[in-house]
């Protein structure tokens, strides 16, 4: 695994635990629950969304030379 796509899911997994993270906090002030299968659901699109758009900036955004 290059280090781009290692960085990249590391990325989608903080995006991940964030939004679970902030699900709980809502649960906390009283939001209803809304199951397991959408919040995994959810949490899948995060990473994947989080990753994805990690994976593509860092290409982007990374100097011509390569890793400096």
């Amino acid at each position: 695994m290059t280090p781009r796509a290692k960085a990249a899911v590391l990325w989608g997994a903080i995006g991940a635990l964030a939004f679970l993270a902030a699900h709980q906090a809502y649960l906390l002030v009283d939001g209803a629950f809304l199951g397991v299968g959408p919040i995994a659901g959810v949490a899948l699109v995060v990473f994947a969304a989080a990753a994805a758009s990690s994976y593509y900036l860092e290409g982007r955004l990374s100097p011509p030379g390569g890793e400096e």
